[in-house]
């Protein structure tokens, strides 16, 4: 299984000046932009850090609005019910293009219910595994992980997470038959990998650069397309033995199915401003997160791509909604 190689992405788009706002268009009121998860999570994190200054762009206050529930879907089907008149709009997790393949029944169509707008910010993930694992390659450390028995377990931030995912697809790819094991988010998972428990986990930048700049857990790899800058000594898992890999938890922005184009531009237009923000580089920074800010027409080509991906995925590694 190959997964489109993001090498655009992962180069830093230049964001050094917002360009002008798009004509045509303007908010008559104030914006209301769905988290559709909890308070102080990622998703939530880059929502609050655009809000400020895209409201400043736009001339109207933007507020954001958290409706966690059922992995994200149930914010999306409040944005698929709402005008789409820009005045509602939604930053929601990767999990926008892993819930078609794992809930059933929902009240709306993810391929068609959306307008995609740009994808925000990639956070790519880090391999991570007890200092006492042997090897100091991936092929290394995976040519031990095969002389274990089947079922030893791996972690992971939650059921059919990113760091769940990145995992599911490189036992695929390495053809390892073990366990995963899901704790509720990505710094519960980090005490069993410290203590052995675990044999490894794919956990975020912010929850592993410290630990592994520490010494006290060891780094196989990155699952990004290109080694990041926090950790240049880390190789990719793609160049490890497995061309084509990669799968990074990522942010992206929507607004309901038929917003009209110059809106489109205008509140595209708006969130690069933000990204420009000298306050809202240096958090996404500290945060480990790579600012992106794809244009429209590109996002949703990348969209309909990882759908596509990612249920292939879901449906090879046997991942079931939980």
């Amino acid at each position: 299984m190959t997964f489109i190689s993001r090498r655009a992405l992962l180069a830093a788009p230049a964001l050094l000046a917002a360009p002008a706002m798009a004509q045509g268009w303007a908010p008559t009121r104030s914006i209301r932009m769905i988290a559709p998860y909890s308070p102080g999570g990622g998703v939530d994190t880059t929502a609050r850090l655009l809000a400020g200054p895209m409201g400043a762009a736009l001339g109207q206050a933007v507020a954001v609005d958290n409706r966690a529930g059922a992995g994200g879907s149930l914010g999306a089907a409040e944005l698929a019910r709402s005008p789409a008149d820009g005045h509602t709009i939604m930053v929601d997790a990767m999990a926008h293009t892993v819930n078609p393949a794992l809930i059933r029944n929902l009240p709306f169509d993810y391929s068609t219910a959306f307008t995609p707008i740009s994808q925000i910010v990639v956070l790519p993930q880090i391999m991570i595994a007890p200092v006492s694992a042997p090897g100091r390659t991936l092929q290394e450390y995976i040519a031990h992980l095969k002389t274990l028995p089947a079922g030893t377990p791996y972690g992971s931030s939650g059921n059919a997470t990113a760091a769940h995912l990145a995992a599911a697809l490189l036992c695929q790819r390495a053809g390892l038959r073990m366990e995963h094991v899901p704790y509720r988010g990505g710094t519960a998972a980090i005490p069993d990998v410290i203590a052995g428990n675990v044999a490894f986990v794919f956990g975020t930048v912010s929850s592993s650069l410290q630990l592994v700049r520490e010494g006290r857990v060891k780094a196989f790899a990155v699952s990004t397309a290109r080694r990041i800058a926090s950790l240049p000594d880390v190789p990719t898992v793609a160049e490890q033995g497995f061309p084509g890999y990669e799968l990074n938890e990522w942010n992206g922005l929507y607004a309901p199915a038929g917003l009209p184009e110059a809106a489109t531009a205008r509140i595209y237009q708006a969130m690069q401003a933000a990204l420009a923000d000298s306050a809202v580089k240096a958090r996404l920074e500290a945060l480990g997160a790579m600012p992106v800010g794809t244009p429209p027409a590109e996002f949703a080509r990348y969209v309909v791509e990882q759908r596509t991906a990612m249920a292939q995925l879901v449906r090879e590694a046997g991942i079931e909604a939980g």
